[in-house]
């Protein structure tokens, strides 16, 4: 079986790389933007920083700026009737998953109007062309949207996640600016920097995972693990934000070819149930999900143990360095000021049986080291709870 590694075109790296956006879209021959955001990018100034930017290039553009921490299909839709609107021929996607999540999908129903109901993009969708030119630029450390080919919509009718996978709608262009994520609040910092943790972990040990994928997810373990405590504890300060802003996207480059697993997918009814942030899901599941595949992970642990910065793990037997891999991962977790129980954040004991049931029927779910039931599932979230 070939190996499949796909990746965005360009990527732009490092304090004040927003600059390079003007030259870019002029040699690209691009005439007028779309920037997709969100209301609370555009009231702290994060927006303008970039708008600026295409002021000073003089290229035109418009604000779409109504997505929701959990895009639903009404922000898509509302997304594609605006790009049509504003006549733009290409996307500036700033904030986080969500905003580059929708324009992900706003994209894609762009040149594959087939598609524009946006629940048949839920899975693989059989797209014909290739998204419309999105830049990426991130406000967040975390999802690595800019780098893979996933993203990920709410069904509010169904109250369900929707995981779309589709290598037409990656960004044809990254701009990672870590001075773009110093107006961060502490929480969103830690939520964030965990999720891009579950990414590097659950890609590592997933049923895809290969030599080329391990690389990145052990680098990516590592510098999260260094730079997560320094980017909360100084949110203002841009080593800590820089070491997660390369993090993150290491760990995007891995999991976008070879899938999660159920930390993901238990996480995602959260996000549908009770409008859960992405990242406070999968950071308080992770621990309790890790000592569940624990069994089925191999010698794994111990090098997810040596990445987060455990010492003496070759002398550790592997009873002893699974434990150690999944002690770091709490201590990082309640370091940051991560919630450690499900009732904490409004989780409901009664949903819990159908969360399960949401959870299995996941798209992450086959890709879990260890194969899974409804029942196992629940088992977690009570453990969890």
């Amino acid at each position: 079986m070939a190996n499949r590694i796909v990746l965005n075109e360009t990527s732009y790296f490092g304090p004040g790389a927003i600059s390079v956006i003007p030259e870019e879209v002029n040699k690209r021959g691009f005439k007028k933007a779309l920037i997709v955001s969100d209301k609370d990018l555009v009231k702290c100034g994060v927006v303008k920083k970039v708008s600026d930017m295409l002021v000073n290039g003089k290229i035109p553009f418009e604000i779409y700026d109504s997505v929701k921490q959990n895009p639903t299909i009404a922000n898509v839709q509302n997304g594609v009737m605006a790009y049509r609107d504003a006549k733009a021929d290409f996307i500036v996607a700033i904030g986080g998953g969500s905003s580059i999540d929708t324009a992900k999908a706003v994209g894609i129903i762009i040149n594959n109007p087939e598609f524009s109901d946006v629940k048949s993009l839920e899975g693989v969708a059989d797209t014909k062309a290739k998204s419309v030119p999105i830049i990426a630029v991130p406000t967040t450390a975390g999802t690595a949207a800019e780098v893979t080919i996933n993203y990920v919509i709410t069904d509010e009718e169904a109250v369900k996640k929707m995981v779309c996978v589709d290598p037409h709608d990656i960004p044809i262009m990254a701009v990672v600016d870590p001075e773009l994520m110093t107006s961060m609040p502490k929480g969103l910092t830690a939520a964030t920097g965990m999720d891009a943790l579950t990414h590097a972990i659950e890609g590592y040990i997933t049923k895809g995972a290969w030599e080329m994928t391990d690389m990145f997810h052990l680098k990516s373990i590592a510098l999260i693990a260094r730079y997560l405590p320094q980017a909360v504890a100084e949110p203002a300060g841009i080593e800590g934000r820089q070491g997660m802003a390369l993090g993150q996207y290491i760990a995007g480059m891995g999991f976008s070819n070879v899938g999660l697993g159920i930390v993901h997918s238990m996480a995602h009814p959260l996000g549908a149930f009770y409008d859960t942030p992405h990242g406070v899901a999968n950071a308080l599941l992770l621990p309790y999900v890790m000592d569940y595949n624990a069994a089925a992970s191999g010698d794994k642990y111990r090098e997810i143990a040596r990445a987060m910065g455990v010492t003496g793990v070759d002398q550790m037997d592997q009873v002893a360095y699974r434990k150690a891999a999944v002690e770091a991962v709490v201590k990082l977790s309640k370091q940051v000021g991560i919630p450690q129980r499900l009732h904490e954040i409004g989780v409901k004991e009664e949903d819990l049986p159908q969360l399960a049931k949401s959870a299995f029927a996941d798209v992450c779910t086959p890709g879990n080291p260890r194969d899974t039931s409804v029942e196992e599932i629940l088992g977690i979230y009570q453990t969890a709870f």
